[in-house]
């Protein structure tokens, strides 16, 4: 009897293609992420501690930065789209999928691609939660406190 799970010559590994493309959206959520963190949340608390020079500095030195912050809306928006998507792919789409693809051979290996893609995946969330506040809801809240 021919074990039908069993990947064949003729056919790819859909385990490997499905942990491949949890990992590529996990990365790049965790990037996404860390670009918003760097745009527009690092200088402002920078600035907030004190170290305005370090923020001027690295603004030269990063200029692409500025363009950026400028459009911190859209990098936070397009951000936590990904981020969302990544918690669809994560939580609904692949235990559906894996259910069917897990391969008998090595039943351990969707296990630790979904343990990698969770973490990155909650990494990222932070970032982006810590990036928003300072980027969105600090500014407001030490303004109110200026008052």
């Amino acid at each position: 009897m021919k074990n039908v799970n069993a990947p064949t010559a003729d056919t790819p590994n859909v385990d490997k293609l499905t942990a491949n493309r949890s990992a590529v959206l996990s990365y790049f959520s965790l990037f996404t992420s860390l670009s918003t963190l760097l745009c527009c949340a690092l200088p402002s608390l920078l600035v907030l501690f004190g170290l305005g020079t370090s923020v001027a500095s690295m603004l030269s030195f990063l200029p692409w930065l500025v363009a950026l912050s400028r459009h911190k809306v859209l990098t936070f928006s397009i951000s936590g789209a990904l981020i969302a998507c990544s918690f669809l792919n994560t939580y609904y789409i692949l235990p559906r999928l894996r259910k069917n693809e897990c391969s008998p051979d090595n039943p351990n290996a969707c296990a630790e691609a979904s343990r990698l893609s969770r973490i990155l995946l909650w990494a990222s969330a932070a970032i982006y939660a810590a990036g928003f506040l300072v980027a969105f809801v600090l500014g407001p809240i030490l303004s109110s406190l200026d008052k």
